[in-house]
Order: C-alpha cells, then sequence, then structure tokens
C-alpha cells in the first residue's frame, strides 16, 4: 500500500500519541485545543485561523455510546486483524471477501465503528469527521448477511456515510446547525433507493453549516453540531474543502467504503481534491434532492465521493430513480446508470486551459492522457462569478429551505425561514462563532418570484452560453481542470464534473484532476476517468490513518 509521508510536527503540540490511555482514563482529560488553535494562527492561510475545533453542543464520546460494548469486545485484536483485508480494499474486493467467507457485512460494519472510535477519541488524531453514527448499522449489517445472494447489487451490504443534510429515518438531519439538531425527518428520496439496493447506513458526516452558506469567510468544514472537519493529509496543515468536508475527510481516513455529499457551487470538488478522492457532481437532474436540506433548487444535487472511479459509479447507481417530487428530474433517470469500464482515450478531445499550463501536475496529467491518443487543444476562457450569484443563492435558499422546513422537518424544529434561523442564532453566540453573514445577507433580499426566475435565466443563459460555445468551437468531449476551480460555471451551466487524484504539491497537499462534460454526459467523464486513474494510480493512503 502507498503511503504519504507527510510531516507530523504539528500533532506534537498535543503531546498524544496513542488513541487510549493505557490506564483506561478519559484521554480528552489532559486536551487543551488552545495549543493546537495557536499553532494554527500563525499560519499563512487566514481561513485556518480557526476559532474553535470541538463542538460546543456536543461530544465525540456520544457518537459510539450505542456500540460501546460491542465495540469493547470486538477489541484491537481483531480490528488490526481485519485491517489488511479492509483498508485499501475496492467495493469489489471486498464483495468478494464476503464471497469468500473471509469477511462478512457485520464485521466489515463493525471495523468501520471501532475505527471511527479508535480515531475521533484520539486527540492527536480526531478529524471532527462524523456528526452521528446509526444505532441500527449493526443490524442492517446481520440482516445484509442473511439476504446474501450471487445476485446482489454491486453495493450491497456495503456501509456508507451521508452528509448530514441528507435526509434519513432514525437519525436527525441537522445540515450541522444547533436550529436543526432535532429535526427527525423521514429518508431522503437517494436514501430509499440505497436502502433498497442493500446499502448499510454507517451514519452522517459533518460539513461546512448549513452547506457553506451561512458564514462569509468562516472555515470550510465548521459547523455547531459537528465541530471543525480536520484534513487527514495534514490535520492542523490542510482545509478540508467545502461544504461536504466529512464526507471527504471521513473517506481518506477511510470510515466508511464511500459517502454521499451534496453540491450546490463546488461542494463535492473542493472536498474530493483536498482528501485525494474521487467525487462525481452530476447533472442536476440526475439524482433527486427531496429530503435534502437545500440551498439552491436551481443548482443543488447530490453525489458520490469514494477512493476510485469504480467506487463512485457503485454509490451513483445505488443512488439514481426517478422522483416524481423532484422537478428538475427527467423521466429518463428511472433507467439511468454508469458502467465502469475501460474504454480507451483513442480520439477524445480534451480542452486545457492556457492559464493551467504552468502547473506541473496538470500539465504531466495532460501529456498522460495524450500518450494513450487523446488530443489536447489549448483554451482561452475568462471566467468571473457573476455580481449577483450570491443573492440569487440567498433568495433561492430563503424560498427552498422554507419550503423544506414545510415539507421534511419534523416538529421539534422550532424555525420556518431564515428569518427565523436568524433570529434564533442570535439567542446564543455558540450557535454561530463565526457570525451568519450570509444569513444577514438573504434576511436583507427581497425579490419577487417574476425577479428571481428572471436573475435564473440571465445567470444560466450566460453561463451555458460561455460553455457550449467553448466546447463547440474545439469540438471538445472534456474540458480538465484542477480542483474546483471552474466549479461555479459547470454549476450555472449545468455541466457535470468528476474530480480525480493527480499528485500532491511538495508539501503533501492532495490536487485532484477535474473533468468538465456537457449536462448528462457524466458517462464520458467516467470513461476518461477510469483510464486516467488506470494510467496514474495517484492516490496515496494518508500516513497517519492507515
Amino acid at each position: 500500500m502507498k503511503t504519504l509521508n507527510l510531516s507530523c510536527l504539528l500533532l506534537s503540540a498535543c503531546g498524544f500519541v496513542s488513541c487510549f490511555a493505557q490506564d483506561g482514563s478519559d484521554p480528552w482529560s489532559a486536551y487543551d485545543e488552545t495549543a493546537d488553535l495557536t499553532v494554527l494562527a500563525q499560519l499563512e492561510n487566514e481561513r485556518m485561523h480557526y476559532q474553535l475545533l470541538r463542538s460546543q453542543h456536543q461530544r465525540g464520546a456520544a457518537l459510539w455510546a450505542e456500540f460501546e460494548a460491542e465495540l469493547v469486545a470486538f477489541g484491537m485484536e481483531q480490528y488490526e486483524a481485519l485491517k489488511p483485508l479492509i483498508l485499501g480494499a475496492s467495493i469489489d474486493q471486498l464483495q468478494q471477501a464476503v464471497d469468500d467467507g473471509e469477511l462478512s457485512y457485520e464485521s466489515l460494519t463493525r471495523f468501520y465503528l471501532y475505527r471511527i472510535r479508535e480515531t475521533e477519541n484520539d486527540p492527536a488524531r480526531f478529524l471532527n469527521a462524523v456528526i452521528s453514527l446509526n444505532p441500527s448499522a449493526l443490524e442492517q449489517a446481520r440482516e445484509r448477511d442473511g439476504g446474501h445472494d450471487e445476485n446482489h447489487d454491486p453495493i450491497f451490504g456495503m456501509p456508507v456515510l451521508l452528509k448530514d443534510n441528507v435526509g434519513m429515518a432514525g437519525l436527525p438531519t441537522t445540515a450541522g446547525a444547533f436550529a436543526l439538531a432535532n429535526n427527525e425527518a423521514d429518508d431522503a428520496f437517494v436514501t430509499e433507493r440505497m436502502l433498497e439496493r442493500g446499502v448499510i447506513v454507517l451514519g452522517k458526516a459533518n460539513l461546512s453549516e448549513w452547506a457553506y452558506f451561512f458564514c462569509g469567510d468562516c472555515p470550510s468544514g465548521w459547523s455547531a453540531m459537528g465541530g471543525q472537519t480536520l484534513n487527514p493529509y495534514g490535520r492542523l496543515v490542510f482545509g478540508t474543502g467545502g461544504s461536504s468536508a466529512g464526507s471527504g475527510a471521513a473517506i481518506a481516513a477511510e470510515y466508511a467504503v464511500a459517502a454521499v455529499g451534496s453540491e450546490t457551487s463546488g461542494s463535492i470538488l473542493s472536498p474530493a481534491s483536498a482528501n485525494s478522492l474521487v467525487g462525481l457532481k452530476p447533472t442536476t437532474g440526475s439524482l433527486s434532492r427531496s429530503g435534502v436540506v437545500p440551498i439552491s433548487a436551481t443548482l443543488d444535487t447530490t453525489g458520490p465521493m469514494a477512493r476510485s472511479v469504480a467506487d463512485v459509479v457503485a454509490l451513483f447507481n445505488a443512488m439514481t430513480g426517478y422522483d416524481e417530487d423532484d422537478f428538475a428530474m427527467p423521466r429518463m433517470a428511472e433507467d439511468l446508470a454508469l458502467e465502469y469500464r475501460l474504454a480507451g482515450l483513442a480520439g477524445k478531445r480534451l480542452g486545457v486551459f492556457e492559464s493551467l499550463t504552468d502547473d506541473t501536475l496538470y500539465s504531466e496529467a495532460a501529456e498522460r492522457l495524450v500518450a494513450e491518443g487523446a488530443v489536447t487543444e489549448v483554451v482561452s476562457f475568462a471566467w468571473e462569478s457573476p455580481e449577483l450569484f450570491s443573492e440569487f443563492l440567498g433568495a433561492e435558499m430563503v424560498r427552498d429551505l422554507a419550503a423544506y422546513l414545510a415539507t421534511h422537518a419534523s416538529a421539534g424544529v422550532e424555525i420556518s425561514s431564515v428569518s427565523d434561523l436568524r433570529a434564533f442564532n442570535l439567542e446564543d453566540r455558540t450557535r454561530m462563532p463565526y457570525g451568519q453573514q450570509e444569513v444577514d445577507m438573504m434576511a436583507e433580499l427581497e425579490y419577487t418570484a417574476e425577479e428571481l426566475e428572471a436573475l435564473r435565466a440571465e445567470l444560466q443563459s450566460y453561463a451555458r452560453l460561455q460553455m457550449e460555445n467553448l466546447f463547440s468551437q474545439h469540438d471538445l468531449d472534456v474540458l480538465l481542470s484542477l480542483n474546483n476551480m471552474h466549479a461555479g460555471v459547470a454549476a450555472l451551466a449545468n455541466f457535470p464534473a468528476l474530480t480525480i487524484p493527480t499528485g500532491y504539491r511538495e508539501n503533501g497537499r492532495p490536487v485532484g484532476l477535474t473533468l468538465i462534460a456537457p449536462s448528462f454526459q457524466e458517462q464520458e467523464l467516467i470513461d476518461i476517468g477510469a483510464e486516467f486513474e488506470r494510467l496514474t494510480q495517484a492516490r496515496i493512503t494518508p500516513t497517519d490513518y492507515q
């Protein structure tokens, strides 16, 4: 297994080297996050100057309390014995281990629960990547073991995390916000589909609160409910990206086989690339959003995040289905499925941004693809986020959050609008330690339905025209970008995007090559992405999370 040798010097600030104190004492008893925050305050990147690491509203031990007795019985010896079988394994490999009798779905699920407990209970290694764990996870796993047969779905019995804006009966759907701490919502449509196909929902992943449309210049990965999500490739060095930060950090640290994220503009691409993962931002309309806490009905989409292209395909296919309550979905969504295949690159026409050709990782990635028969076209493209983009998102969230709260939120939720949210947070500063700049902005908006529709049409038409002209002028199949650099224009144009690990900077920061294609051309992304992954095998396991 490859490993990334990244300096751990910042971990020494805490002085902890093991997960559990040998004398059985509480490993947190001597932990004071002040030392870590002092180190962070010295970083050049001001976005890493965190004010808090741990949530003020819940503590890690509550996560696994339901499983404590079973995890103690499972024990470190069995956990270590299963590591070689599970860590680094693909979904296909795990399924083969089950077929061969080396593994059961229950032991796989127990392994991940133990790993979350082992890591999140360590003051020197915690990531704050998980908000809640499903108390029925082991029961679901035992049911899958009892129903195992050769014709099961590829992702049957696999433990998956949901970003905590995706509804699941039995766990609160909080969007990271204290205002939704008691939101016992029902299953989202994509959750229903996954459960029907045999997925084990392990729990909920942390996220940037309200999907990062909340506090302006606050750090990505912060939520009142989950605390500050940290990056396993450099806990106190690199940010996690957002808003699907917990989905990214958790899968990079191998807390589950894959995770569901969501994106409005960069919220899958950013954390996937920051955590050296594969992330697919589908065309809005490919996957349902019903039961997902919204920002924008125009741009929101759910999507899969995993450690390989094949695993992303498996999770995407488990999420699909036509949702008649989601106006963005065409009828074709009922039979939508992606195929993992190695179809070759001969004749594929790839757009290469002139502005990125000086980036070594980017140019080397393009050269690899050309060596396999692809053709590159250098393109010039200048895109600046439209002046009213934030207001557009804000106006849609005012409308769409109110609709979600009226339709999906449970009786324990005290708010019914963005204005209610603003007032709720003002009652207690710990609910918004970085303020609520975006909420303040939204509370002042006064768009009529007609004005909002006109703004939507203007912004989307402009972005689509730019992207369609670029693709047609150069006869492109796919456009190559880095990380989430062109996520905004892709979102507004409703072009899908796939990011894949392409390497690491000299300081160890992960970088993703991001492929962008026209609407509903996800298969094109998968075909090229699968070949690129085969050629590079670039992903490296974070050293401190083996």
